[in-house]
This record gives C-alpha cells, structure tokens and sequence, in this order.
C-alpha cells in the first residue's frame, strides 16, 4: 500500500472519528489546520492505486454444496440460520458465539429442522479463528458487532473463506480498503448484506429503470430513518454491552447503506459511474443525551452513558457522482418519527417514491392510478423475485427480503455466478460513514470519495435482477418453518 494513501486513510480515520486535537477546532488555528488536514485528504484520495485483480463480475469456481459456518447468534444471526435451513446445497457447518447459551440454543433449532449438529465455537472472544480455520466451511457468515466486521472478514478471507458480513461491512476508510485488497488477493467474495437492495419495491424500481422507463436516473435519495430507541437504550439486553449505543458518540451518517445500496444499484455505481465526493451536515442532538441523563437519574446502570455528545439527531449527506447525479442520504434513529428508507428515484422520463407508503410511480407527470401502477409492477415484476418470492415472504425475515438475498448468494456460489454486491459495493457503501464524520467536523466541506475499483467502473457490467434465472438452487418447504426460536 502506498505511503500517501496510508497517510489520507489515517487523517480520514481521525478526523471522521471526532478526536480532532484542541488546537485545530479552536477559533485562532482551527482555519489552518483544517485546511491543511483537507489537502492531505484530497491529495491522497485523487492518487491512482493499482488494482490486483477485478473481483466486479468475479465468478468463483462452483461449490455443489456450501458450507456455511456463522459467527455472532445474537440480534441476526439466528434469523439466518433459520433462512439457510430452507435454501438447498446448505450445510450449517459452524457455529460461534462468545456466549454458549446461544450457541445450544441454535443446536436445538437445528434438531428441530432435522439437520445434524453444526461444530461449535465459543467461550472466548477469539473463538471465531477456529471456525474460519475450519477447513470444512466455504462461507463464513458474520453477524457481530460493527468493529468485528473487517477483522473478522479479512481474517476468513486470508483463510480461503468466502464472507458474508453484515452492514456496515467497514467502519473506517482503512478498513475498507483492507477488504478490498484482501479479497483482490485472495479472489474470494467479501459481499456485504445489504438486505434492502431485495425488497419488492426496490428490486421492481431497479427493473424498470433497466427497462428505461424512468429515462435518464437524474437524482435519488434513500435513508435509515428509524426510532431505534427502545432497542439500544432502554432494553438492557437488546444489544451485548450496550455496543450499539456506543457507536452513537460518532457523529455522521452512521448507518447508509440501507438507503444506498438500492439507489448505487439502480445508478450503476461502480458499474458505469461512480461517486466523487459528499457533504454532509448533522442537527444538534436535542434527545438521546436528554433521555441517557434521565435514565441516570433513575437508574445506576445508565450513569457510564449520560453526560456523553451523541451523534445529531438528523444527519443529511449529498453526493455527486462523477456523471453529475446527485444522491441524498438521510440518517435518523433517535427521533419519534415514523419508519422511512424514502427510496426516491427522479428520471427525465419517470418519478418513483416508497415511502411514505403506499409506494407511487409516475410517468410523466402524472401519478399513476392504483389499478395502472398493479398493471405495471406485474409486468417489469423481475425474475428473481418470480422465481423465489412468494416462498421468501413465507420463510420471513424483514418481509422476505433477507431470505431472497440469502438464496441469490447461496445460488451463486453454488453455480459459480457473479454476485450481485461485490467487495467495492461493501467498501463504497461503508466509507460514506467515516467521510460523513470527516464532513461533519470541518463544517460541511466537500471531500473527495475513493475509487475502490481503481477505474474499472467504466467498463464493469450493470447487475441484471432477470439474470437470476441462471441458476437452479430450490427452496426447501420443510416442516420446521413453524417452528420459533426464542432467543
């Protein structure tokens, strides 16, 4: 790795972290020092680095069967060992948590699926090593704690594992660029589950934009806005250690991709455009400080997290990509505010909004009437969803999303496809965090996106939902489907 681009990573990492020095946000010297951090960050982000190996369009050799060994049984982790239970050519290999209770509990799930015991792994907080040295698994599917992700990743990866990660795949601009390189080295698949990019309205949208019935796709705008309170502050046990409350002390747009993925896909980012550079502002936080400072009142256990600067309350971040769209990502999770991913899309020919729902379309400028809008998702309904998803709104999970994007991955490996998320979507997607905070510090000013394709975004092909009818991996009805895990 060049020694400029370590040094714009390690600027980046620090002033997206909020640990700017005293001396360089004080009014006498706070100008010249931002604005020399800006040159090293722009400097660096403009170098050209040479890519190892094209992992955009990648097909892996064929796994007939894959193995799947799962790290972190907490909040996701057993929703997807209950969806892989469904999908054929799955063997849950492994297993591995910290804590061993959740480990039995999912060995119990798996007697009831009738499927034999997976090895477990745990007891220790190192315990994942042994199961992504496991010469017996090929995907290592990781559901932990955001700053287990890239270790995690990188580590299977570097032990011939393909990965699985939950978002966001990195949380510094380093770690991004660790994923990258590694998975170029190694040729495995590093894909980030981005489960929003295989919901209905998302994967229909991105089917007729392929069809070109929005025209040229001019703007877009997606967001995470969702009162996640309940989950992290006042559910003691909602998350181990209160790990996802922590992360709120970083102030940007901590969650993106959600709203993202599904706008980078239908853009063709990375794949015939690509980012250049945000902006990003956050509100004051008027309520998670308040509501941490009560609960300390009343209760001992709240009194390490009171008194603490919380992330704004609304964080707004705008791109330009290099083709001059533009993108607005919104981020929101502590307001009392109704449940939006808004995913907007605005072409020269058509207009498209999900929430607030019902979601609407229009061609022209005109709304579509109910009975014409049915008529038209019938008819651009794309294969994929055709083919699994009546059984993935059965199976569950986020309205059967998650099961829709656990089959396409399974039925890629399984039949030596390209997946549709690559290791550059994980990257981009995730960098917008760190950058966000670096924006949010120097006062909304610009800074410049990396390129994690190192170019090969002009020629790399556009995902294709109907190009999902390549592979023949089924759906398993078992019985078990009724059965509920408690956890």
């Amino acid at each position: 790795m060049k020694t400029n681009r370590r040094n714009f990573l390690r600027t980046a990492a620090v002033a997206g972290a909020g640990t700017i020095t005293a001396s360089a946000v004080t009014a006498c010297s706070r100008s010249a020092k931002k604005e020399e951090a800006m040159a090293v960050v722009r400097e660096a982000a403009e170098t050209v680095h040479t890519q190892r190996f094209n992992m955009s369009g990648y097909a892996a050799p064929p796994l007939d069967k894959v193995r799947v060994g799962l790290i972190g049984l907490g909040m996701r982790g057993p929703g997807a060992v209950e969806r892989m239970a469904h999908i054929e050519g799955v063997e849950i290999a492994g297993l591995c948590d910290k804590y061993h209770d959740r480990v039995d509990k999912i060995q119990v799930l798996l007697s009831r699926f009738g499927l034999p015991q997976a090895r477990s792994f745990s007891g220790s907080g190192e315990a994942w090593k042994g199961l992504c040295d496991d010469p017996d698994i090929d995907l290592v599917y990781i559901c932990t704690p955001w700053e287990w992700h890239t270790p995690m990743a990188t580590y299977a990866m570097e032990a011939g594992k393909h990965v699985a990660l939950e978002v966001p795949a990195a949380k510094t601009v380093d770690e991004c660029w660790q994923l990258v390189e590694v998975s170029e080295r190694t040729r495995k698949h590093c894909m980030q589950l981005e489960n929003c990019c295989y919901d209905f309205f998302e994967l229909l949208t991105l089917n007729m934009a392929r069809q070109g019935l929005f025209g040229d796709i001019v703007h877009g705008e997606g967001a995470y806005i969702h009162d996640l309170r309940w989950d992290w502050t006042y559910d003691k046990n909602g998350y181990a250690d209160m790990w996802r409350l922590k992360e709120n002390v970083r102030n940007g747009n901590l969650y993106p991709t959600h709203g993202l993925g599904p706008i980078c896909q239908i853009m063709n980012i990375n794949r015939g455009d690509r980012m250049d550079y945000l902006t990003s502002l956050s509100s004051n936080d008027f309520v998670m400080g308040k509501d941490l400072e009560q609960l300390a009142g009343e209760d001992p256990f709240y009194a390490p997290y009171a008194g603490k600067a919380y992330r704004g309350n609304m964080n707004t971040t705008l791109v330009k990509t290099n083709l001059g769209r533009s993108i607005m990502i919104q981020h929101d999770v502590s307001s009392p505010r109704p449940y939006s991913r808004i995913h907007l899309l605005s072409g020269t020919k058509g207009f498209a909004q999900k929430y607030p729902s019902p979601a609407r379309i229009a061609l022209g400028h005109t709304w579509m009437s109910p009975q014409d809008q049915k008529a038209l998702e019938e008819q651009y309904t794309p294969e994929i969803v055709k083919r699994v998803g009546e059984m993935a709104r059965a199976i569950g999970g986020h309205g059967g999303m998650d099961f829709i994007m656990d089959w396409r991955l399974i039925d890629c490996l399984r039949n030596g496809l390209p997946l549709d998320q690559d290791v550059y979507d994980a990257a981009l997607w995730s960098v917008i965090t760190p950058l966000s905070e670096w924006s949010v510090a120097n006062r909304s000013a610009s800074i410049n996106i990396p390129d994690f394709t190192c170019g090969s975004w002009k020629n790399n092909t556009p995902f294709d939902p109907n190009l999902a009818t390549g592979g023949n991996t089924k759906v398993l009805k078992l019985h078990a489907t009724e059965v509920q895990l408690e956890v």
